[in-house]
């Protein structure tokens, strides 16, 4: 599809969809993704000056005529990324406060002011619980809904950080003169000129240049400058050299080209609108609390739902019935539970913070615990971000060099006359130059003003020989040519300062080995000239093909002595019409650089294994670099080989050899990877451990995505550059580096890796598998108080007993002693296996499952219960009141006229003495569900200084002055806080024999019952 035929398909498409209904408009949105999903195709690169100007109307020379301009302008609009709808604010605001847990709680404060507003029509004076809890409920949710959106308020500026991309100016020609314009105001067919600082204002077919280099890392992840030339060099464009693309810097050299795309319809623009337009899944964590919500709600309805039947076959009016539906429904509510997930979330967010992880979602905190699969990118995350010399060849032997970020690592033999004309050449046939005042900066640390090649060069040489400036300043430049992709070499003469001993000149050139050799008639052995005979061309061979297989730049460097009698002193050296010796020079070695791994990522991705975890890098390097760095860091784990090892070892065709059942390893070309169906690349995914994904282009990274999606995978994706974002956006959580990352990766991302290392990821995924472990805990210990609130509601309409707990002190439990003790669950420290387990399975490992369920309401809090009835009965039976007394009193005992009611000993109680005796009671059965929490908190595992911090809160409600009036709280006898010991003791010992059966039979029915 040429660009022509591409902007007819969209003003077809803009055209049919107006009359189209909204049906029509998400087909369409999900064909227009599906089309960005596709790799970019264009044919201008193949396209010779004359068919371009045919298809564009543009003079090669002149460029368009204003009035064409106005038409093109008219038909494609301004040259600018169109901005996606974005979400208001109060959109985002209200989700936050109605979204998932937030509603029950508003369902639960709806249902008590319905039922004070029955009570209020029925009785003359109403109890004003319900009122008091509608109210706390809805100030619970506003307080935590403000406080999530405060924490989360950061919306979504990814394409706002395109817009930081596009460039603000061009040189356009148009009627034969040159003009600086604005850069949205550049249409399809302009001829624009960019020199060296300028960016791209749009793609552009390249139809002059001179010594013109792009960085085209933000686009496809290669950290070397890129040569721009009219020459079409490949059949994909994004690799060939004569297209240079929208918001790409030029580095150096002029250009000048025909603009082929604008705005959206640019390469960049598809990123753009790709990353901004994809659809974002649910976190994991907000699955588990839907589920969790479906849980409670289905208890809730169900026990509402029996009890409300039961009171009306009991004889109760039907509004008294559906006042208890409403109260059963509310006691199933836990009203301090959405504010402890906030809470355990942020407070883990603020850990991970300390240890460079910066989480943007709270909810991404768990995501990144529950991850199964790592799609890491490989420039800057698991690398340095810095080529460095690893190997020399030199005197027929390969030396390596120190690659660590702190030069502790190996040296070698310098001793050598060659290795002193080696590490000259190299620092005098290179252009880079260190930024001023940077003398007290470490020289691996230093700025170099120059490409990555020579600043690599240029440190090693500054590190091993001391400083290069002295040594340039020594040997003065007289001549250069420098480095061109039709000669493959960069050449300069310099005066030689031992002219007694040598001759006065020193020609240097380096370049690529085998154009480098083919200049050479000699080789330097120990400092010493020998005919370069085919014994040497061999060792070189082997060298180049050793170096080359690790996946390392190689450069070979040569020099050569000028006569003085055809050279004298100030010979003046034509570099244009060559007047000095090219050819029969002498070779002195090769140099080769990589960018090494990161030193802590090795030992992070053999966590990562051991976590069960898979890590597959994706990157748009070479697939020799990046098989190498694969093998170097451990993501191709020794003894682990590729269909090519496997054909290269037995000496077999690659076609041979079954991929499936015998090779782990995997290494996929983005070219192999275009031409592949979904269900291929779900296969590749399948059956190989280790993969390796090369020369992947934006969109490709984003299928892989969705195929490790497919494969029920949950992925975090790691990337640093503008291609990355797509992908970052798709993932379940996309991971952006905090130094080397670009704004829109770290915008398209959830969390941003402060020190951009791979190691810091690890860290996270420890958290994340903790904070899930911990809100497990926080869950079941909250939880376990929801029966004994439940339970006297319940005898109360059934056995019509005197309440004996009250909704004050229900929420007293819920909101203040309840709340720090599940809050501290977040502080636990982590399993000794927490990084030896696999990833959970989402489908399976739920955070709140049936066995949960089973334990707080069934087990533990059926206790606790009774417990708290024991206590109840204990203080009625002290006052008079003896339990069969109790049964069916309650209509007489709520009734203000009585105030002669008889206890079991005649003694007469009246209305006020009465209610005095119940509230005391309900502080009581508080006192009861505090003292039982204990061993709940033992048995998961807190910190006993919140034991501590409970009794005293339970204590200051019971005999502070003034809570009688305020919450109803009376104080209690000394005697009455022990009633519930024996009951602590039993949890705690029956939890004890049930971990015991747990680990005598792990795999029996028991465990099944109650594991959680």
């Amino acid at each position: 599809m040429g660009v022509g035929d591409g902007r007819d398909q969209y003003e077809l498409a803009a055209t049919s969809e107006q009359g189209g209904k909204k049906k029509n408009k998400n087909k369409k949105k999900e064909k227009d993704m599906d089309e960005l999903k596709k790799e970019v195709n264009l044919d201008d690169h193949k396209l010779t000056l004359e068919e371009l100007h045919r298809k564009y109307g543009t003079d090669l020379s002149r460029g368009l005529t204003s009035a064409r301009v106005a038409e093109i302008l008219a038909r494609d609009g301004p040259n600018a990324l169109t901005p996606p709808p974005t979400t208001p604010e109060w959109v985002k605001f209200c989700k936050q406060m109605f979204g998932g847990f937030s509603m029950l709680l508003w369902t639960g404060a709806v249902l008590c002011f319905l039922a004070y507003g029955i009570q209020a029509a029925m009785e003359d004076e109403p109890a004003n619980d319900n009122l008091y809890l509608g109210v706390v409920l809805s100030a619970v949710v506003i307080v935590t809904g403000c406080f999530s959106y405060y924490q989360e308020a950061k919306s979504s500026k990814i394409m706002d950080s395109f817009k930081n991309l596009v460039p603000q100016q061009a040189l356009v020609v148009r009627d034969g003169e040159k003009n600086h314009i604005n850069a949205e105001e550049v249409v399809v067919g302009d001829l624009v000129e960019v020199k060296g600082g300028d960016r791209i204002p749009a793609d552009l077919r390249i139809i002059a240049s001179h010594g013109c280099k792009v960085d085209n890392s933000s686009l496809t992840g290669e950290s070397e400058p890129q040569t721009r030339s009219p020459d079409f060099s490949n059949d994909n464009p994004l690799e060939t050299r004569n297209i240079a693309f929208f918001s790409t810097n030029c580095v150096e050299g002029t250009a000048r080209g025909i603009v082929i795309s604008t705005g959206d319809r640019t390469v960049m623009g598809r990123i753009a609108t790709l990353a901004s337009g994809l659809e974002v899944g649910r976190t994991p964590i907000s699955i588990e609390i839907e589920h969790f919500i479906h849980i409670i709600t289905g208890v809730a309805v169900f026990l509402g739902v029996s009890f409300f039947i039961l009171s009306l076959v009991l004889g109760y009016s039907w509004l008294e019935a559906v006042i208890f539906l409403i109260g059963i429904i509310v006691a199933n509510v836990p009203e301090g539970l959405l504010a402890t997930v906030t809470v355990c979330l942020t407070l883990t967010a603020k850990r991970m913070a300390k240890k460079n992880c910066l989480v943007k979602n709270l909810e991404a905190v768990e995501t990144l615990g529950s991850t199964s699969t790592i799609c890491s990118d490989k420039t800057g995350t698991l690398t340095q971000n810095r080529m460095t010399v690893a190997h020399m060849w030199f005197d027929n032997q390969i030396h390596e060099a120190d690659t660590t970020e702190n030069q502790s690592g190996t040296s070698f033999d310098r001793s050598s006359a060659t290795w002193a004309s080696l590490a000259r050449i190299a620092g005098l046939c290179n252009r880079a130059v260190f930024l001023a005042e940077q003398t007290d900066v470490p020289i691996l640390k230093r700025d170099v003003a120059g490409d990555a090649s020579e600043s690599a060069l240029l440190k090693c040489i500054e590190l091993c020989c001391g400083s290069v400036k002295e040594i340039r300043d020594k040997y003065t430049k007289v001549a250069e040519i420098p480095f061109n992709s039709t000669n493959k070499y960069q050449l300069s003469v310099h005066k030689n300062p031992n002219g007694g001993t040598e001759s006065k000149h020193l020609l240097v050139m380096k370049g690529a080995p085998e154009r480098i050799l083919d200049r050479c008639a000699t080789i330097l052995i120990q400092g010493k000239e020998q005919p370069l005979d085919d014994e040497m061309k061999e060792a070189f061979q082997n060298a180049y093909l050793e170096l080359g297989g690790l996946g390392e730049r190689v450069l070979g460097f040569c020099h050569f002595y000028l006569p003085d009698e055809q050279f004298p002193e100030g010979f003046q050296f034509d570099t244009e019409d060559v007047n000095f010796p090219t050819e029969n020079l002498c070779f002195v070695g090769l140099m080769s650089m990589i960018d090494p791994p990161r030193a802590a990522v090795p030992d992070a991705v053999g966590k990562c294994r051991s976590a069960g975890i898979k890590v597959i890098m994706v990157t748009g390097d070479h697939p020799i670099t990046a098989k190498a760095i694969a093998k170097g860091v451990g993501i191709i784990s020794e003894g682990n080989e590729t269909v090519e090892d496997i054909a290269a070892r037995l000496n077999i065709p690659v076609n041979e050899v079954n991929p499936r059942y015998h090779a782990k390893a995997c290494v996929v070309h983005g070219g192999d990877l275009k031409d592949l169906t979904a269900e291929q690349l779900d296969d590749i995914l399948k059956y190989h451990t280790e993969i390796v994904f090369a020369r992947t282009s934006p969109q490709q990274k984003l299928i892989i995505v969705e195929g490790c999606q497919r494969q029920g995978a949950i992925v975090a994706v790691t990337g640093d550059g503008v291609n990355d974002s797509p992908a970052l956006k798709k993932a379940d959580i996309g991971v952006a580096m905090g130094i080397a990352g670009s704004d829109v990766s770290k915008q398209a991302a959830d969390m941003i890796l402060l020190d951009d290392n791979f190691a810091s990821i690890v860290t996270g995924v420890e958290e994340g598998r903790l904070i899930f472990d911990n809100l497990k805990k926080s869950i079941a210990y909250t939880l376990t108080s929801n029966i004994p609130e439940i339970t006297p509601f319940l005898f109360f309409i059934i056995a019509n007993i005197p309440l004996p707990l009250g909704t004050v002190t229900i929420l007293c439990i819920d909101l203040g002693t309840d709340m720090a003790p599940a809050i501290s669950l977040a502080y636990e420290a982590a399993e000794s296996d927490i990084m030896k387990r696999q990833p959970r399975n989402p489908k399976t490992d739920k955070l709140v499952n049936e066995r949960l369920i089973s334990i707080a309401y069934g087990q533990i809090g059926m206790i606790q219960a009774l417990a708290g009835f024991f206590t109840y009965f204990v203080i009625l039976a002290e006052n008079g009141f003896l339990p069969s007394r109790l049964l069916g009193i309650r209509v007489f005992w709520d009734d203000k006229h009585i105030n002669d009611l008889e206890d079991s000993y005649g003694q007469q109680w009246t209305y006020e003495q009465r209610k005095i005796v119940e509230f005391t009671c309900h502080t009581a059965f508080f006192a009861s569900i505090v003292i039982v929490q204990w061993a709940d908190l033992i048995i998961c595992k807190t910190r006993r200084v919140f034991l501590l911090f409970i009794v005293s809160l339970a204590a200051f409600l019971s005999y502070c002055p003034g809570m009688d009036v305020a919450l109803r709280m009376y104080p209690l006898k000394l005697n009455w806080w022990f009633c519930a010991l024996p009951y602590s003791l039993l949890i705690f010992i029956y939890d004890e024999i049930r971990k015991l059966i747990l680990r005598r039979n792990p795999g029996g029915n028991q465990g099944i019952a109650t594991l959680f």
